[in-house]
């Protein structure tokens, strides 16, 4: 069955005929630090680049108040007797931090290409592409007979963004490089008549005070066959070569325990030059591949596939069914974008814009930072299940980091021992609330992130990961929490809070009172939220110790607690409760739906588990699409998407993807979140709806729980045949399957794990006890086929 994967990937490219007028339509490309959106013409090129650690900003000390469990106490009063007004008062002057210098991520610099056109000035024809599995921006332009090709990419193994320009023209490759700082502080000059080196500092006044921020410095090298290279007027000039090739190379003081990185970069680009660009383009694609090439993904394909990827993009919503390869171009686009984004060795991980800036999140007031409510979880959603479990410990280490600096909040600012993060953090580790407790003051941010360590382990099932770093995490949250959780003086329940339901309000009374007779409220004690994931969280660090043999007490507390959290709950209009009461809802069209954790990608709502659950989680993604001012945001519709696929709802999934990759994707295939909404001012890139809709797609294909892997459960229509091979499902597994005329015809299990598993597949179901190394072939009946058959089809 694995035979066929270059044959399914045959076409994973976007392809464009013309020029890219800017930033919306270039082309991203990355090595896990370095990354560039390369954009231009006939005449010119741009590299938007960025390096992951070029922060604004700067470690500081909290600027949170020293409290305790004490003002805890006292500010939790007016909200258990339904004084919302008086609490949030309390909250504002008590529990609230200052803004300090908190910072954002910003762009490195931009290297600017002006070219003589070989061809004369005549029509210059333009084509395009990403090609995703060798992760190579191309650009080919002919005129007046003569082609020039230009190949861009960013090498992981050897640490550079590298070019390569060619002319079937002797001597037909002249052109002229710079480069435009995007701080104020920013210089470059000419080196030794083939380089430009550079430095700079990533200051802005936005985030921080425009004083701090981490400096670079780097170099680029060019080098050029049959012609010359010189420095004319602070630029790199070519004039007359066959070839040319770039280098660019660039470190940071991040973190940095000496002056080492100021000589990185150039001793990077030198290194690359002496290399060749043939080498490093070998190195790079077999590099890429051992990751890409894990994972293949046939949903068919028609014309449309032949067209350029803007204008299959305009075409989609007219008919989703006319363009089933389009989805596996953006499910593959999103393994792309991750395995260039995060890396094994990646210095941070994937942040609102993954590894790549536009100028516009960051001179936001939400900023180019790491949110904490939905937006950097949604990122690494779709890692392990599309078989890129490397690419989610840079996370790993951030988050054990940031549960280091978690610590001294929790115990300065509400006198609990373990650690808390709130509604987002920054390169350093930024873990105080929000300087408004209207959005700022969601305490199960730090333990939201940090469930994916629980993820991660679930796919991978490896022990020393769980022992070193998974279960001392989150051993330290659950402390956290069993420390900071109060009794419910009506119920008994344990419950958090204050807390937001993440940047959602509600009315203190269920419906929606009369204008100017109610006030919205953010704070409550026990949201939906904070309980779900205090409750996988709490559930897991049981199972966990008890396989681990250890902190018997700690058990004990953990079980009683489990016994005393709140359950989930229905509302009266069928919905399930985003709080712990049955609020009306502020703005029923809100973008966020965190409550549905429990449903995705948490596994407390089941349709087979949970009917009841399960319908009131339906009844809630109802209500808010059928609101005529839904905040139909990026990670909203991957919200949609993935939550319907939980539920088996393959349709519904795939109008939501298809909204999402028709109406809120650049022409660069990028999803955006729209103007009017959160603030923002115009179309901004947020890379959570490339990850969340590359989750939704695998979600569609394959769910999978600790011993139970269900195939296909939720496969819409629009994609009657298809294949996939190299899936990965938790408990170790990994899964190849084959449809035809919407059913199952084959399936592939191969075990990384010993473990036993219930295998479903619409209506059928077989339990299977593989052991490591094993690989189990099943047909349509979910019954094992001999080996010589499957041999035979192969």
């Amino acid at each position: 069955m694995r035979g066929n994967t270059e044959m399914m990937n045959r076409d994973m490219r976007l392809k464009y005929r013309g020029a890219a007028s800017g930033w919306q339509q270039g082309l991203p490309i990355g090595n896990g630090r370095l990354g560039a959106v390369v954009f231009g013409g006939a005449e010119d090129e741009t590299w938007s680049v960025t390096e992951m650690t070029y922060w604004s900003g700067c470690s500081e000390p909290s600027r949170s108040p020293i409290r305790g469990k004490e003002f805890l106490a006292r500010i939790r009063e007016p909200f258990f007797a339904d004084d919302y007004e008086r609490g949030e008062s309390l909250v504002e002057s008590l529990w609230q931090p200052e803004k300090g210098n908190f910072g954002t991520h910003l762009t490195l610099c931009d290297v600017r290409l002006q070219f003589d056109r070989a061809g004369g000035d005549g029509p210059a024809a333009i084509n395009r592409e990403l090609c995703l599995e060798r992760a190579v921006v191309r650009t080919d332009v002919e005129a007046g007979g003569v082609q020039v090709s230009r190949e861009v990419l960013a090498s992981h193994p050897d640490g550079v963004i590298a070019a390569r320009i060619r002319s079937g023209a002797p001597g037909g490759v002249s052109f002229s490089l710079t480069l435009e700082g995007r701080t104020d502080r920013f210089a470059f000059a000419p080196k030794d008549g083939h380089s430009l080196a550079f430095e700079g500092q990533a200051v802005e006044t936005m985030h921080s005070d425009g004083e701090c921020g981490v400096r670079c410095r780097g170099v680029v090298r060019v080098s050029a066959q049959g012609g010359a290279v010189r420095a004319e007027d602070g630029r790199l000039v070519v004039r007359e070569a066959d070839e040319a090739t770039i280098y660019l190379a660039a470190h940071t003081d991040y973190l940095a325990a000496d002056d080492g990185w100021r000589e990185e970069g150039e001793r990077l680009a030198a290194q690359a030059a002496g290399k060749g660009f043939g080498r490093i383009l070998d190195d790079h694609v077999a590099d890429y591949r051992s990751l890409y090439a894990r994972v293949a993904l046939d949903l068919g394909a028609t014309e449309r596939a032949g067209m350029s990827t803007d204008e299959r993009i305009r075409r989609l919503a007219e008919a989703p069914d006319a363009d089933p390869q389009l989805y596996a171009l953006f499910y593959q686009y999103g393994r792309y974008l991750t395995i260039a984004g995060s890396r094994e060795d990646s210095p941070l991980p994937l942040n609102l814009q993954g590894l790549w800036n536009d100028g516009e999140a960051n001179r936001m007031a939400w900023s180019c930072d790491y949110h904490l409510d939905i937006n950097t979880q949604m990122n690494y959603y779709p890692t392990d299940a599309a078989n890129l479990p490397e690419c989610h410990l840079p996370l790993a280490r951030f988050v054990r980091r940031l549960a280091e600096a978690g610590e001294s909040t929790a115990r300065e600012l509400y006198g609990c021992e373990g650690w808390v993060a709130h509604v987002f953090t920054n390169a350093w580790g930024f873990t105080d609330p929000g300087w408004h407790y209207s959005w700022g003051m969601n305490v199960t941010g730090g333990l939201w992130i940090a469930d994916l360590l629980r993820e991660h382990y679930e796919y991978t099932l490896d022990r020393g990961f769980l022992e070193e770093t998974a279960y001392p995490v989150l051993r330290s949250a659950a402390l956290f929490f069993l420390d900071y959780m109060t009794p419910h003086p009506k119920t008994g329940e344990l419950v958090t809070g204050p807390s937001n339901s993440p940047e959602n309000s509600f009315y203190p009374a269920a419906g929606t009172p009369a204008p100017g007779t109610g006030r919205a409220h953010a704070l409550s004690m026990g949201p939906t939220l904070d309980m779900a994931l205090v409750r996988s969280l709490l559930a897991f660090c049981l199972t966990s110790a008890e396989l681990l043999e250890a902190d018997q007490t700690l058990q004990a507390r953990i079980t009683k607690a489990l016994d005393r959290l709140p359950p989930l709950k229905v509302g009266g209009r069928g919905q399930l409760q985003e709080w712990l009461e049955d609020y009306g809802e502020a703005q029923p069209d809100h973008r966020h739906m965190s409550h549905l954790y429990a449903l995705h990608p948490g596994d407390l709502v089941t349709p087979r588990g949970t009917p009841e659950l399960a319908a009131a989680a339906y009844r809630t993604l109802e209500n808010r699409m059928q609101r005529e001012g839904l905040e139909d945001v990026e990670f909203t519709l991957a919200l949609f998407a993935s939550s319907f696929a939980r539920l088996g709802e393959g349709e519904r999934a795939l109008q939501s993807l298809t909204h999402l990759i028709g109406k809120l994707c650049f022409d660069n295939l990028l999803t955006y979140s729209k103007p009017g909404i959160a603030g923002a001012e115009t179309n901004i890139f947020v890379a959570d709806g490339n990850f969340g809709g590359t989750a939704a797609i695998g979600e569609m294909l394959l769910r999978s729980r600790l011993g139970e892997i269900e195939l296909l459960p939720a496969l819409p229509t629009a994609w009657p045949t298809g294949k996939a091979t190299g899936l990965r499902a938790k408990g170790g597994a990994e899964v190849d399957l084959v449809w035809r005329d919407g059913a199952l015809t084959e399936a592939v299990i191969r075990a990384h794990a010993l473990g036993d598993v219930l295998l479903r597949c619409g209506d059928a179901s077989v339990p299977l006890s593989l052991s490591a190394g094993e690989e189990v072939r099943l047909g349509a009946d979910l019954r094992p086929i001999p080996q010589t058959d499957t041999a035979a089809r192969e």
